[in-house]
């Protein structure tokens, strides 16, 4: 790759702003001032998560120079641990991305059911009309159709534009913080840590998305400089972007309402422009969860299906529809994934938390692989590869933060992540189960 066509700062800066910036952001900070004891901590919160998203951009951002290979997390995993453990967390990952998926759409539930339902719907409602567009989007990928980038481009302006109007908010709605924020009780230092601990897994599920960085490190133009300032950069205005929005819900809601409620975008909406803003408010946030349903149901399958064709998951993945270029058993079992997290878990933070304990054993393991990277590579120092400064704190800083993440999730829904826990197990045993037919029918 010519220098010229290379990745420079304000590209990198953008696809890393691209890459986090999800649907997150309009419903996590409900559940992170539900999980916050004070204000202040609710905030502190935000800021943590930017900091430690750094810290794994960063380290990831190396891990990509230091091993440029297509597979991404496969074959680091397999280079640096073994293949039992490479199978097991992807196949994790790929669940983890499905819960996503689940989860985004029951977030755009939640906005679509305001305009479908004057009285409310149940938590079994929103999860029917969550399968709407996966069962919509996976007929539409089965007849080989794609929605173009256009489409997506004008879907991630709806998003952006949203950003905007609630960032506006502050300006035009009298706050009411002052007389809402009524915060009693004579806390402990326990207190605050639990807090803070499952207040990251809302903060942690909404800056998700920057670990792609690992994409990239052998198509910047100066990776040694362009990677930590892009990284810098990009995660910086999504921090502030983050805090402003989180500040808007705060001043328009107060952050007692804010607790528990929901569809928080379209209530500042309403509060702007009235019941019509609300409405309008709803169906673009709505329109913006298929675009992201979409991107999940093209991308995943692929995973399967190149899973398929090395032969770590059944020949029947990777089997496509040659006329219509469409990996049918890939697509319909990520699909199939997405419904039936929807059917065991109808709530959106119960979808949270799995995603977010599954993630963070995916995190925390595929940031270690740096220090073995390290060990291995040194023959690449100085040869113009991105190498961290404030080595090995910054992995050290991002892989405590997942453990601790992890850990509160395991204090705070012990099912969830005893769940998590057996489907991880699980992977592993299948694993070895297809290696010893491979091994009996060779």
């Amino acid at each position: 790759m010519t220098p010229k066509n290379k990745l420079g700062l304000f590209d990198l800066t953008m696809i890393v702003v691209g890459l986090v910036i999800g649907m997150g952001i309009f419903r996590t900070s409900s559940d992170a001032a539900n999980a916050a004891i004070t204000p202040s901590l609710f905030f502190i919160a935000w800021v943590a998560g930017g900091l430690i998203a750094l810290c794994g951009a960063l380290t990831y951002a190396e891990i990509g120079s230091r091993f440029p290979i297509t597979g991404g997390y496969y074959k680091i995993f397999a280079e640096c641990y073994h293949p039992s453990i490479a199978f097991s967390i992807n196949c994790i990952i790929l669940i983890s991305n499905a819960a996503s998926m689940a989860g985004v759409a029951l977030i755009g539930a939640e906005y679509i059911a305001q305009v479908l339902f004057k009285d409310g719907a149940d938590d079994t409602a929103k999860a029917l009309i969550a399968m709407v567009p996966i069962a919509i989007f996976y007929g539409i990928n089965l007849m080989g159709l794609r929605m173009s980038s256009k489409t997506q481009n004008v879907l991630m302006i709806f998003k952006i534009s949203m950003l905007v109007l609630l960032i506006s908010s502050i300006f035009f709605i009298k706050g009411e913080s002052p007389t809402t924020t009524v915060v009693t009780g004579d806390f402990s230092i326990m207190d605050y840590i639990k807090s803070f601990g499952v207040a990251l897994i809302a903060v942690s599920f909404t800056y998700g998305g920057y670990q792609q960085t690992i994409n990239f490190g052998e198509e910047v133009h100066e990776p040694r400089k362009t990677i930590p300032r892009g990284i810098f950069i990009g995660l910086l205005i999504i921090i502030v972007l983050y805090l402003l929005v989180s500040y808007a819900y705060f001043n328009a809601i107060g952050f007692e309402n804010l607790k528990t409620s929901r569809g928080i975008a379209s209530i500042v909406a309403e509060k702007m422009f009235g019941p019509t803003g609300r409405t309008a408010a709803s169906v673009l946030l709505f329109i913006a969860v298929l675009a992201y349903v979409n991107v999940l149901l093209l991308s995943n399958p692929r995973v399967m299906y190149a899973m398929g064709k090395d032969g770590i998951l059944p020949a029947a993945f990777s089997k496509k529809n040659e006329k219509k270029d469409v990996l049918t058993i890939s697509l319909t079992a990520f699909a199939a994934i997405g419904i039936l997290v929807l059917f065991f878990a109808k709530t959106f933070d119960e979808i949270l938390s799995f995603t977010i304990f599954l993630d963070s054993i995916g995190m925390a393991s595929s940031a270690a692989t740096i220090f073995i990277l390290r060990k291995r590579t040194k023959h690449l120092d100085g040869t113009g590869i991105y190498k961290m400064k404030l080595y090995p704190l910054l992995p050290l800083i991002f892989i405590a933060a997942y453990i601790f993440v992890g850990t509160s999730i395991a204090f705070n829904t012990p099912g969830l992540a005893l769940m998590g826990t057996i489907v991880f197990a699980a992977f592993l045993l299948i694993y070895f189960c297809i290696m010893y037919f491979k091994k009996k029918t060779a």
